[in-house]
């Protein structure tokens, strides 16, 4: 990979989300923010000034102030990549705008998602979905977005024991943190000794979300999925990590062994040097009461991956149902760690331009 880095901007720099951005990229060795964009509200202020996380900011971008920036000022000032933490609901037109004027978005908002021509990307499990983008101009911008962030764990953890299993249904159980909600989130005294078991729009986009990255590509198409995915989500007291709980109904005999050691070889990133790629993306726990969200949201090596791992345990096979948990952490894995790992992934491919343009 070229020693130049890709001038980025971050979109939403000052939320739950955008802090996680700029928290990964700002010694990142492929992109280099030169552009935190704010509402008007936030404009003038230093990053450090509005930071919420409890990791310290990076020192390279604490003092950087952050900016109002329409799309045509963004492409006329060289951005070549916007990583977009933008409000679902209020994405879509900057993130398409960006698009048209030259400008690569990489999206962890839910308003792409769905498109028909748009990768809803987890690379370890969908590599393949790029090729949505294949018969383009090679210069054009491309749009790519990550999926719900209860959705990333669920298809991680499924995707390496998925033609084991050949499964009839998919039940989960989420059990989300706080953060997931971003800031300010939920209430005090709405949360304090006490579960919430509704989380606006949740189960619907991990069916039609996971139903698209499980299905297979079929020319500039993709055909979902159509074993059934039911969820139940719930709201929980915890900081981050969201833990899932997980039934498969398998359709055919499950050799369990066989099963661990596909959850224990699965790295299909390997070798290719994408600086955010966790190796292995699923860590398989063996102790009676893993994986806890305390303890092993932060799962991920090399170091620049940390948090990017998926922990699966309790696995139990009850015929013809296989059961399990898996976290993983929403911030990270879930979103903005995410969004940089697609995009690692475009430019190692060639998909992604290297210079924005108007």
């Amino acid at each position: 990979m070229s020693e130049e880095r890709l001038p980025c901007a971050i979109l939403g720099a000052s939320g739950y989300i955008g802090q996680h951005f700029a928290r990964l990229l700002a010694d990142h060795p492929w992109f280099e923010p030169t552009a935190l964009i704010s509402t008007e509200r936030s404009e003038g202020k230093t990053l450090g000034d509005l930071w919420q996380l409890a990791e310290a900011p990076p020192e390279s971008l604490a003092g950087q102030r952050l900016v109002a920036r329409s799309a045509s000022e963004l492409a006329r000032d060289g951005v070549a990549v916007a990583f977009s933490a933008l409000p679902s609901g209020t994405a879509r037109s900057l993130e398409t705008e960006l698009v048209r004027r030259g400008v690569s978005v990489f999206s962890n908002a839910a308003d792409h998602r769905m498109d028909r021509r748009v990768p809803l990307l987890v690379p370890e499990v969908n590599a393949d979905h790029l090729g949505l983008l294949r018969g383009r101009r090679r210069s054009r911008a491309v749009l790519v977005t990550n999926p719900n962030c209860s959705t990333t764990g669920l298809v991680l953890a499924l995707a390496p024991i998925w033609s084991e299993v050949s499964p009839r249904s998919v039940h989960v159980a989420t059990y989300q943190s706080l953060s997931g909600a971003g800031y300010p989130g939920v209430p005090s005294l709405a949360i304090t000794d006490n579960v919430v078991p509704f989380i606006r729009d949740e189960e619907e986009k991990i069916r039609s979300e996971s139903s698209r990255i499980l299905g297979r590509r079929e020319s500039d198409a993709i055909v979902p999925s159509p074993v059934p995915i039911l969820a139940h989500c719930v709201r929980v007291a915890t900081r981050e990590g969201h833990l899932e709980a997980v039934t498969v109904e398998a359709s055919r005999k499950v050799d369990p062994e066989r099963l661990l050691a596909a959850w224990n070889s699965f790295d299909p990133l390997r070798g290719l040097g994408l600086p955010t790629a966790p190796s292995p993306p699923v860590i398989l726990r063996s102790e009676p009461d893993r994986p806890q969200p305390l303890r092993d949201r932060w799962e991920g090596q090399p170091p620049r991956a940390r948090g990017m791992a998926a922990a699966v345990g309790r696995v139990r096979w009850d015929p013809p149902f296989l059961r399990f948990f898996v976290l993983s952490h929403n911030a990270v894995r879930g979103g903005a760690g995410a969004s940089v790992l697609n995009a690692e992934l475009a430019l190692a491919r060639s998909v992604l331009p290297r210079a924005g343009g108007s």
